[in-house]
Formats: structure tokens, C-alpha cells, sequence
């Protein structure tokens, strides 16, 4: 067995974001650049002689290249077993499925998430933990430390090792073992929810549609849908995983899912709709004629949990992140269970489930899951909601209209300004801050603002704090503007305005969102200066 060590010099750019390291294909594809990050994951983790790694990622360019590299570093640094996808491939949810029941010793993911592939597309790598989800910012804190002071990486010398069949293969005496990306991932879905009555949903007519958007829950989605549940085959739309998505930009939301859009809002509709994104994590749900926000998705979700078998026994609690609208926090208010208020990253809600606090976690950003994983995951939620429309056998509608009957609509809406410079976007973030003091008790039209303030987290379980989490406008009536820079992007800025009002009147259920909240809309606009300080007069993203 040959280990090169490898002199290097550090890079200055490796903090990882939210969802680990994301970067342009060109960054990573510079020489150590990959290898530098990984070394720092490994020195960082410190993992035992002979452990067992999960490995897989998105299928997006320079996915099994990373691959190739980060199996010959894990055999030079000591690991006994890689587990790794067929092909390279793992959604995110089945890596974490993987690591769990497998009991790894955590697992790398290659995935930038939503954002766009192909050879100058972006990019990412990030580290799961052993209990499945990413690794929480004292990890990540001390991987970008290494990454700082990084003076050389060990590499095993090999060849590459053949990743589209099933088996093991030995590699400097370490094994790597291709299993199938589906199967353990598809066996955990039919544990959870009523496959049978989601099956005679199917055969009775209901027609679904789902957008697979050329990533990697189209293979997930043929073996669940179409051969376990029995979804005709053209029910699953955008089914082959390409490295580049197919041009596309991998987001299920209204603008950038809109092949599916055009069919559910179109002639002869199918039943119920959804897509999900590049690594399969994220999803969005759409009736006939009707889209419901992530944030109402997860109330409902909780609000119907008892008819799912997985959940039948109750959930302990749900976690929201801030931005989220409060619509969870209304149906935790009637079940007489706690509801979080984390900061947006999922490693957040990591902690709450490992020590039994919730059950349900969700994220407006297209993110729901449950502790059955430590990711928010796509193809559950999609699921879940086949289950729940099997047993009450309503429209996705009519089920909508009646929990907002019951509860109240948060009417809600994200607006998304992408690209922006970062210096005209920290600039619009640089006047709010300074000016919180003296928004509070300031009345604009209709609306008098009760709080202004810079979110801030302390952990229930292990007494961590985040702050500077996002500026929050919250107003005397229960409504909220929040404002936030997104930290998954990896070109300029994106800065992200959070909308929402309460609104308990049944005759007002029927409005748009952006109708009902156009004044709160024009308020943010006025006291972020973002059109003066940006140059931009509308929203690049609506949902």
C-alpha cells in the first residue's frame, strides 16, 4: 500500500455555510482544493482506525470525480469501509438513512442542494454526523480551522474503483461497498406510511404528477411511485438524473419548477403535484389549480399526523425556523405540545430530535422532514401527503380551506433577490441593523411595530447560541417581515424578505398571498432602502 503525503498551503475560503462548503465547479476543481477540505473533515473528526464512512452524492458535475479522490483519502487516513451510492449516487435523505441504519461513522455528502450544475455550475461538499444530519457549528467551526493551517493531505495511490455494479472491492485494504442508493431508503418509506391505501388512492382515478427536475429523486421516485405504489409510468416527469439537470436550475418552487406549474394549473389538471430539488431534500406540494407554501404544509402535516401509521402514536413537538411562517406553531398550540423557533439549517433542529423533543421540523425554504432521518426529505413529504389525501379523501384544496377554517391562514410569502453585489446587499442589512432602535413603536399605515431585533438562538439541549440569525420586524397584530442574507448561494448575494399576516376571517381565505400582503410588501421595500440601495425593482423568486 502506497500514501503520498501531499505538501499543500491553505486555502482562505473554506468556511462552510448552512449546508457545508459550496463553490463553482472551477474552485474545486483547483489543485488541492477538494483534497485540502477533505484532510480538514478528517483531522477534524478523528475517526478510529477501521471505521465505516457513508459516501454519495447529487450526480451533478464533478460528482463521481470527487468521489474517486475522497475514497482513496479515506483509505490513506485509516477508514476500514466506504459506503457508497451505485454510480455515486445518494439523495441526501438516503445518506442519512444510510449512516443511521448502518451506524456509520457519519458520511461526506456532495451536494449543492437546489442551486444549478453542470461545468461551471456550483458544487458542494459537506459532513454528516453519526446521527445522520449535518454537522452542527462546533464541527464546522473547527473544519474551517484546520482548513486554515492545512499543510499537507494523505492520498492512497490507485487506481479508480468501478462504482456501477453492486459489491465490494478492496482498495489498500480498505473496503468499498456499492450498495444500492434506493432500496434502504425505500424500505424506511413503506415502514412510515399506509403503502396499501396509497396504492388504492392511485388505482381509483386520483392522478398524480411528479418533478423529479433531472435530479436525483428520479430514480427514488420510479421505484416508490411506479413500482411499489403502482403510479403510471408518466406520473414522473424529469426522471433521469443528469450532471447538469438538464439546463435547469434544480429549485421546486413556482418559477423554477414551471413545466409542473403549467401542467397543474392547466386543462385537465392531474389530482396533486410535486417536485423536488437537485439532492432531494426539498419539496412542493400543489393541488389542482392551488399551491401550498412550505410553511402551511408543515401545519398540516402536523394537524393530520395521527392518520399516518408512522405517526399514529402522536409526535412530541414540531421545530420551525424563524423565517417559517407561525402557522405550526397555532396547530402545536391545539395538540398541547411545544413548538421551536430555530434558526434556518437544518443541523438546528438535529438536537431537538436527538433528544426526543420533536417529532416534525419543517422550513419555508421547500424543507420538511421528520426524525425518521436527520434531513429534511422530499420524497416523504410527498408521502406523507398521499397518505393523508388517501384517508380523508378530500382535494389538496379542500384540505387547505379547512384547516385554515380551524386555525386561522398565516398568509405568508418569500421574495427573493438573488445575485445582488454583496456590498449593496450587507449595505441594506448594515441600515436595518442600525436603525432597530429606532423602528420600535414606529407606526407604518396600518401597522405598528412592537419589536425590532436581530434574532438570536440559545439551544434547549446543549445551551449554544446563534445570533445574527436575521432582523425581524414584528408588528403589534401578529404580522412579521423578516430579512436575511441566504447562505447557499455562491454568486454575489441573495437577500431574502420574509412576508406574513394573520388573518383568522374565512372570507378573506380565498385571496392571493401577494394581494393580501401588498401593504406589508410596499412597508418593507420603505424601510430597507432596497430598491435605492440595489438597483432592483422586483423580486427575482415569488413564493
Amino acid at each position: 500500500m502506497t500514501i503520498l503525503t501531499i505538501p499543500t498551503q491553505p486555502f482562505n475560503d473554506q468556511k462552510p455555510g448552512t449546508s457545508g462548503l459550496r463553490k463553482k465547479v472551477p474552485v474545486f476543481k483547483q489543485a488541492h482544493y477538494l483534497e485540502n477540505f477533505v484532510q480538514s473533515i478528517f483531522d477534524t473528526i478523528a475517526a478510529p482506525q477501521g471505521a465505516t464512512l457513508t459516501l454519495g452524492g447529487d450526480g451533478r458535475y464533478y460528482n463521481l470525480e470527487a468521489i474517486q479522490t475522497i475514497l482513496k483519502m479515506a483509505a490513506a487516513n485509516g477508514f476500514g469501509r466506504v459506503l457508497v451510492g451505485r454510480c455515486g449516487i445518494l439523495s441526501t435523505p438516503a445518506a442519512s438513512c444510510v449512516i443511521r441504519k448502518y451506524q456509520t461513522f457519519g458520511g461526506i455528502i456532495l451536494s449543492a442542494s437546489h442551486n444549478p450544475g453542470g461545468p461551471d455550475g456550483d458544487f458542494g461538499i459537506k459532513y454528516n454526523t453519526q446521527n445522520g444530519g449535518p454537522a452542527p457549528e462546533k464541527i464546522t467551526e473547527a473544519i474551517f480551522a484546520n482548513s486554515k493551517k492545512i499543510s499537507q493531505y494523505l492520498e492512497y495511490q490507485a487506481s479508480d474503483i468501478a462504482l456501477d455494479e453492486i459489491g465490494e472491492f478492496d482498495l489498500g485494504g480498505m473496503v468499498v461497498q456499492v450498495i444500492d442508493p434506493v432500496t434502504d431508503y425505500a424500505d424506511l418509506m413503506a415502514s412510515l406510511f399506509d403503502f396499501n391505501a396509497i396504492r388504492d388512492l392511485l388505482s381509483s382515478g386520483f392522478r398524480i404528477k411528479f418533478d423529479a427536475m433531472h435530479a436525483v429523486n428520479g430514480p427514488y421516485a420510479k421505484e416508490i411511485l411506479v413500482k411499489r405504489l403502482g403510479a403510471t409510468e408518466n406520473s414522473v416527469m424529469n426522471a433521469v438524473p443528469l450532471k447538469d439537470f438538464g439546463g435547469g436550475h434544480p429549485d421546486p418552487n413556482l418559477t423554477y419548477a414551471h413545466d409542473l406549474v403549467e401542467i397543474l394549473y392547466g386543462d385537465n389538471a392531474p389530482d396533486f403535484g410535486a417536485a423536488s430539488d437537485g439532492d432531494g431534500d426539498r419539496n412542493m406540494i400543489l393541488g389542482n389549480h392551488f399551491f401550498v407554501t412550505p410553511s402551511d404544509s408543515l401545519a398540516v402535516l402536523a394537524a393530520n399526523a395521527k392518520l399516518v401509521p408512522g405517526y399514529a402514536s402522536g409526535i412530541a413537538g414540531i421545530a420551525r425556523s424563524m423565517p417559517t411562517s407561525a402557522a405550526a406553531d397555532r396547530v402545536a398550540a391545539a395538540l398541547g405540545i411545544p413548538c421551536f423557533e430555530t434558526p434556518t439549517g437544518w443541523k438546528f433542529f438535529g438536537n431537538l430530535m436527538d433528544a426526543g423533543k420533536v417529532t416534525l421540523c419543517g422550513e419555508e425554504s421547500f424543507g420538511t422532514g421528520s426524525n425518521h432521518v436527520r434531513e429534511k426529505d422530499g420524497l416523504w413529504a410527498v408521502l406523507f401527503w398521499l397518505n393523508i389525501l388517501a384517508v380523508k379523501k378530500q382535494s389538496v384544496q379542500e384540505i387547505l380551506m379547512a384547516h385554515w377554517a380551524q386555525y386561522g391562514r398565516n398568509v405568508y410569502s418569500r421574495h427573493d433577490y438573488e445575485g445582488i453585489a454583496s456590498d449593496a446587499a450587507n449595505g441594506v442589512m448594515q441600515h436595518l441593523h442600525e436603525n432597530l432602535g429606532a423602528f420600535s413603536g414606529q407606526a407604518f399605515g396600518r401597522y405598528t411595530v412592537k419589536v425590532a431585533d436581530d434574532f438570536s438562538y440559545t439551544d434547549p439541549v446543549d445551551s449554544s447560541v446563534s445570533s445574527g440569525q436575521g432582523v425581524r420586524i414584528l408588528f403589534t397584530d401578529g404580522s412579521r417581515i423578516v430579512f436575511r442574507l441566504s447562505g447557499t448561494g455562491t454568486e454575489g448575494a441573495t437577500l431574502r424578505i420574509y412576508l406574513e399576516a394573520f388573518e383568522p376571517d374565512t372570507k378573506q381565505h380565498h385571496l392571493d398571498a401577494q394581494v393580501a400582503l401588498a401593504e406589508l410588501i410596499t412597508i418593507a421595500l420603505q424601510i430597507s432602502q432596497l430598491k435605492d440601495r440595489t438597483g432592483r425593482d422586483t423580486p427575482t423568486v415569488i413564493t
